[in-house]
């Protein structure tokens, strides 16, 4: 719905002002989101590091990843076709009920532990894989609603700032859940004892989410649509995406390729390949501890960033905004993997990682503003549909580097040729060497190709 307030700013405590005016059925979806996102948040990033305690191989885990990447393709449109066939209380409680599902699953994996079937042995780390299908069940609804609601209340030159406040609020829950993550770690004696005590934490967050949205969501007003309408649909709104967001849309894919390639080893580079904690202020922590720790001050970078970026959006154009963060995205692993065994400047690192989302309100008004007024939802749906379906292989294929072992070596000479000595060996340097290259290629794409939002060129 417009707004009448088209002129006034939308300046970063906009999303707590609205928030506590808002009507008691978006309160309640409000806050329910918040909690999955805080327990998906402070689960989700040590997953792999579970996985590798309980034996699985870096090949596995970059498997999980891109899973995790299929999941968040194809969930949406079936979250949404049942949204509107079935209405929104019960899509909401059975998603969230699935959700918390699947935390209690990751966390029966360490209890139940390997299993024999007849002549079949599942690993416990198996276990892991299906608590994931449950476990991200509750971001499959909402994606393409939010963006629509963003650009239909926010004037076209301020989407910018709209998002910032919305994603300012949102990414409260992505702050405190590491560092509630590294608390209970760090008073713990194993990681595998605290990330149980981690879980635990996570499906009473469920728990209680679950419960309150379906007693006190008003469904009243909801009404249901039709059912989703194929592969047709899907075909019609690829058709139907704006030509300016092609070359975003290409340079994104490769970002996000990139970072997919070695996104869930982050905490494996941290707590087993730099095997670096914490020593300071009274404090000392292991390396699982300590990664919240980092987490959070990624998660504050983040934070502090969003608006004054968007802000300066609006003068220097959406553009640069967008390429700081692909740039971020781009680099980052290759500066982590080389890295010292510092805590300093892995502090440092994180802190610098976290400007990756300055951009990211610019890129969701990048994304959205091109659309017609009452298109936002499904070109946004669109355009995460194609950018996640591309990414899926990125963590197989940057698990299956990160955990081989063969060297690629050039002959000492070809004919009367001398060559220098050279050998290419694949491990965690590779991994993260390659995802720098294909992250730079698509910053460097949208820099030349990517165009400017008209509203605010």
């Amino acid at each position: 719905m417009a707004t009448d307030h088209a002129d006034e700013d939308v300046d970063l405590l906009d999303a707590f002002r609205q928030f506590f005016a808002l009507e008691r059925d978006v309160l309640v979806l409000s806050l329910s989101m918040l909690a999955f996102s805080l327990a998906f948040q402070m689960t989700s990033r040590y997953v792999p590091e579970y996985m590798r305690l309980l034996g699985a191989s870096a090949g596995v885990i970059g498997l999980y990843g891109s899973v995790g990447n299929l999941i968040s393709a194809v969930y949406p449109y079936p979250g949404g076709a049942v949204s509107d066939r079935l209405g929104s209380r019960f899509a909401l409680t059975a998603f969230a009920v699935l959700a918390t599902l699947g935390f209690g699953v990751w966390y029966l994996a360490a209890v139940v532990g390997t299993v024999a079937v007849g002549p079949v042995t599942v690993p416990a780390w198996a276990f892991v894989f299906v608590g994931l299908f449950l476990a991200q069940a509750w971001k499959s609804f909402g994606l393409g609603a939010t963006f629509a609601i963003v650009k239909q209340s926010v004037p076209p030159a301020r989407l910018a700032m709209g998002f910032a406040s919305t994603e300012v609020f949102r990414r409260l829950g992505f702050l405190i859940g590491p560092l509630l993550a590294a608390g209970l770690l760090a008073v713990s004696a194993t990681f595998v004892g605290g990330f149980q005590l981690v879980l635990l934490v996570a499906i009473a967050c469920g728990a209680v989410a679950t419960v309150a949205q379906h007693v006190l969501y008003d469904a009243s007003e909801d009404t249901l649509g039709k059912s989703f309408e194929g592969v047709a649909q899907v075909i019609d709104d690829l058709r139907g995406m704006p030509m300016t967001l092609r070359p975003l849309l290409v340079a994104d894919t490769l970002v996000r390729f990139a970072n997919g390639m070695v996104y869930v080893f982050f905490v494996i580079v941290v707590t087993d390949f730099l095997s670096v904690g914490f020593s300071g202020f009274g404090l000392s922590l292991r390396p699982d501890a300590f990664f919240g720790v980092l987490l959070g001050v990624e998660m504050v970078v983040a934070i502090l960033s969003m608006a004054p970026v968007s802000k300066l959006a609006e003068y220097a154009g959406l553009k640069p905004a967008v390429a700081l963060g692909f740039s971020v995205y781009a680099i980052f692993p290759l500066v982590l993997i080389y890295a010292p065994a510092d805590q300093w400047i892995l502090l440092l690192l994180f802190a610098y990682s976290g400007l990756r989302f300055a951009g990211l309100p610019a890129h969701k008004a990048l994304i959205v503003g091109p659309a017609e007024r009452n298109a936002g939802g499904r070109v946004t749906g669109t355009y995460y549909l194609v950018r996640n379906t591309l990414v899926i292989p990125s963590a197989a294929l940057g698990g299956w580097l990160y955990g081989s072992e063969w060297t690629l070596s050039l002959p000492e000479a070809v004919g009367p040729l001398a060559l220098p000595e050279f050998a290419l060996r694949a491990g965690p340097e590779l991994a993260f060497g390659v995802a720098t290259a294909v992250g730079v290629v698509g910053v460097a794409y949208f820099l030349v190709f990517g165009e400017e939002f008209e509203a605010y060129a």
